[in-house]
């Protein structure tokens, strides 16, 4: 898949007819080259809340503000041309009530250029996610496992492991999918729970720790790549390793430095080749 200038991004709507379809490919972007370089492989880039973990090393997403938000998800919009671009609706931006809610998401679409943004919870957002897509403002929904709630839930674990919280988790899925939402992510859930909301509502549900039976996937690019080494939680694939490779290129760096072997020649003005 490839994108060119003139080809317009991907749409709520296209994304909203993909439930059953095509799987939807999604991943996490902070920044505008990254954006650059994931934009033709996806169909959606997610400038999540976790860029308060992988890019300025917090212990949790909840100290992350809304003028982040809104300055990184800009980044990604300028570097992307094809993806739907989301941004996270970061903690105590939006719990409060559906007009402070909408306050903030407004800022967020207009300040970023963004076509969507994503808030966690279930039934007690309902109608906050109403308000918002009635407004005219794009929602994807985020349930199971919430981030933004990891005080609450005693830390990132799974959950819906007995049948009672499974059907809260369910009913927080239908909640938020009757309430207008879009998408619905759903994390760190047993695997026949997360396939079992992908049966119960109408909508397109992503998964991350979830199910492949998922309407789509989504990571967290610095995971996927090598980039962030605290931890690895069990769903994460790693598909490159490229925080080794940075720390071997920044060795030979320093090696050569220190040598007084860079800069050659080569890297220098009014210096002729031999």
């Amino acid at each position: 898949m490839s994108a060119s200038k003139d080809t317009p991004r991907v749409s709520v709507p296209a994304l909203r007819a993909r439930k059953g379809g095509e799987p939807i490919v999604c991943l996490t972007a902070y920044t505008t080259p990254v954006a650059r370089l994931l934009d033709p492989h996806v169909d959606l880039l997610l400038v999540g809340d976790s860029l308060g973990m992988v890019i300025y090393g917090f212990d949790s997403t909840l100290p992350v503000t809304l003028d982040m938000m809104i300055a990184h998800g800009a980044a990604v919009v300028r570097g992307s041309r094809h993806a739907c671009v989301v941004v996270d609706l970061p903690f105590g931006s939006y719990q409060e009530s559906p007009q402070v809610a909408f306050r903030n998401a407004a800022r967020v679409m207009a300040e970023s250029g963004a076509q969507a943004v994503k808030v966690e919870g279930g039934l007690e957002m309902a109608e906050t996610v109403a308000y918002l897509t009635t407004r005219g403002i794009p929602v994807m929904g985020h349930v199971g496992l919430l981030p933004q709630s990891v005080n609450a839930l005693g830390g990132y674990k799974a959950v819906g492991r007995d049948p009672e919280a499974a059907e809260r988790i369910r009913a927080d899925a239908r909640a938020i999918a009757e309430a207008g939402a879009f998408s619905l992510v759903i994390e760190g859930t047993m695997e026949s729970l997360a396939r079992q909301i992908t049966e119960d509502v109408t909508i397109p549900t992503i998964g991350i720790g979830a199910s492949p039976a998922c309407d789509g996937q989504v990571l967290v690019s610095d995971d996927m790549f090598g980039l962030f080494g605290e931890f690895q939680p069990k769903f994460v694939k790693r598909y490159a390793q490229l925080g080794t490779a940075i720390g071997e290129a920044a060795a030979t760096y320093a090696a050569e430095v220190k040598a007084r072997s860079f800069p050659g020649p080569e890297h220098c003005f009014g210096i002729k080749k031999a």
